[in-house]
């Protein structure tokens, strides 16, 4: 697996960035900000960003139609505009709410329109001659966020009034509501398969729910502050989220484990998106910038090209496994400090990674991080045709399994252990290798951090050489 590498940076706004939207054939980039401009960035360097401006306040939200020919954006002057992503920047606006637009989201087939406002209402509207068809309005408080599943069946939304719900798109009715005693729900999302839905929260915590079993399947508590926005890779394996703490976080959630922390933003992290293909993602911020960057995590490397590669782990990704009951213990990571290029240290395989982008000096330090997981299956699971959940037991996720790459569920290899007996002496052994091993493990890490240190430390006198020559 490759580290994550910026590959962009954009600065135009002119305050905070606040939304963005790939267009589907991932050849240009939306953003909206608070400046009350919306921004189209092409990828092409000799291309120049289109400014366009309509929108009389904030605007909150944008997003590309499924065949890239329109542009949605909600803004707090509480209208919605429809623009042609081209030079000329042509829209069509329509006064939605009576509130500020918090949210827009085109259904897949592109044929309908949703709205979330301040107002505390969604709004469903169709694309052409944008004709409003229903309203949902069960929430109390202000909608942050709506999204329609992939299927276009369902619709999930987000509320200062510390609940998510389920729509039934045909009824109009509220199927479920998912309650948060701690904080509410800045963003929400829709795994690709349809089955689970993922939030960042107040609390500064991230959650992901089965909507089959109604029930909350993982928990990441890796940030420090509120997280703003959520967003799933395309192939369902991995969530971003980009938080208040200036942190972007990617989480592996086959092994239900935080795997990397990127350091990119001076300041809060306010919205993520991921390309159609999942090759790239895109961070807005609190510092007016829109970062681009290629993903890589998602792609498989070969043992050997891995071993060539002294940044990487030592072991290819497909070979890892990972079977979770209850927390992971915590994560002892470390912070590489980047000019130019994502590099990155040598961590133990269960340690999250960091990664410093603007920081003009090399420093070292030492981070913690509690994971504190609840895991289960986040895929499809069907037995005679029934949709079940795939926890081992009722209970609230501790003892669930979620399946990880070439490994048996939890609930299997618990089964063999009740029908083997260990003598006493054996299973004493065994546990002194356990223990044995976490020694080596923590003691090789704290050489790998010591020797990454030096490297530093040596980059930097060669670099202060160079600039004295």
């Amino acid at each position: 697996m490759e580290d994550p590498k910026l590959e962009k940076q954009f600065k135009s706004h002119r305050n905070t960035v606040t939304s963005l939207s790939f267009a589907p054939n991932t050849k240009q980039l939306a953003s909206g900000g608070l400046d009350s401009c919306l921004y189209l960035w092409p990828f092409k360097s000799q291309v120049r960003a289109y400014r366009f401006v309509g929108h009389n306040d904030a605007v909150h939200s944008v997003c590309f139609s499924p065949s890239g020919h329109l542009i949605a954006s909600g803004s707090k002057d509480k209208k919605v505009r429809l623009w042609i992503p081209s030079v000329k920047g042509e829209s069509t606006v329509f006064k939605a709410h009576t509130a500020a637009v918090r949210c827009v989201d085109f259904s897949n087939d592109g044929q309908s329109l949703l709205s979330s406002s301040e107002d505390k209402t969604i709004k469903i509207w169709t694309v052409h001659r944008q004709k409003f068809q229903f309203s949902l309005n069960q929430h109390s408080n202000w909608v942050r966020c709506a999204k329609f599943s992939p299927d276009g069946r369902l619709i999930i939304s987000c509320s200062d009034d510390k609940t998510v719900k389920i729509w039934d798109r045909n009824t109009n009715e509220c199927m479920h509501t998912f309650y948060e005693p701690h904080g509410f729900l800045n963003d929400v999302a829709f795994h690709p398969s349809g089955t689970c839905i993922g939030g960042g929260c107040t609390d500064a915590s991230v959650k992901i729910w089965d909507i089959r079993t109604r029930k909350l399947i993982q928990h990441y508590a890796n940030h420090v502050a509120s997280v703003n926005s959520v967003a799933f890779h395309p192939n369902g394996n991995f969530l971003l989220s980009a938080s208040s703490d200036a942190t972007l976080k990617v989480f592996d959630l086959l092994e239900g484990r935080l795997i990397y922390t990127l350091h990119g933003h001076q300041g809060p992290a306010m919205s993520v998106a991921f390309s159609k293909q999942g090759d790239y993602f895109a961070s807005g911020g609190q510092d007016q910038q829109v970062l681009v960057w290629k993903t890589n995590f998602d792609i498989i490397s070969s043992p050997i090209e891995s071993s060539t590669n002294k940044y990487a782990n030592s072991s290819d990704y497909s070979t890892r496994s990972r079977i979770s009951s209850g927390n992971l213990q915590q994560n002892k990571t470390h912070i590489a400090t980047l000019q130019e290029k994502p590099q990155l240290e040598t961590s133990d395989e269960r340690q999250a990674r960091k990664i410093d982008v603007f920081s003009e000096k090399s420093i070292m330090r030492m981070f913690n991080d509690d994971d504190q997981l609840k895991i289960t299956n986040i895929g499809p699971a069907y037995e005679n045709g029934i949709a079940r959940s795939n926890s081992a037991s009722a209970g609230l996720i501790n003892s669930a399994r979620m399946p990880s790459r070439n490994t048996r569920s939890t609930y299997d290899i618990e089964q063999n252990n009740t029908q083997q007996s260990y003598p006493p002496q054996l299973a004493n052994t065994l546990d002194h290798i356990v223990q044995q091993l976490d020694i080596l493990t923590k003691t090789v890490s704290i050489l790998e951090t010591r020797l990454t240190m030096t490297e530093s430390k040596i980059q930097e006198i060669n670099n202060e050489e160079h600039n004295r020559k």
